[in-house]
């Protein structure tokens, strides 16, 4: 099993002025383990196919990650930015599911 130091990000919303609200990207540093790496294409009607990872990662939780686990929208892992499309509490422990880049 591979070892894991990265940036994680969360995205809160904040207010810009009434009725406009934009979002606030906070990134933190989290030790944990990668348990799958693995890479598919995703083919569509397109003239490249978008690259996807099926990577799973278990970041030791501290307690903001506990605390906004549901705000968690990318992971910096082997130096692109991927977004995470699931989240799962296990606790001290978050499992994170990585799927294609992330454009925010």
């Amino acid at each position: 099993m591979a070892k894991f130091y990265g940036i994680v990000g969360y995205a809160e919303s904040e207010v810009i002025r009434p009725g406009v609200w934009d979002e606030k990207i906070t990134e933190r540093n989290y030790y944990g383990d990668v348990f799958r790496n693995t890479r598919r294409f995703q083919s569509a009607d397109k003239t490249t196919d978008d690259v996807n990872v099926d990577v799973r990662i278990s970041i030791v939780a501290d307690p903001y990650a506990i605390g906004h686990f549901h705000s968690i929208r990318y992971v910096e892992y082997m130096g692109s930015k991927w977004e995470v499309s699931s989240v799962e509490p296990q606790s001290p422990r978050l499992i994170l599911t990585l799927g294609g880049l992330y454009n925010g």
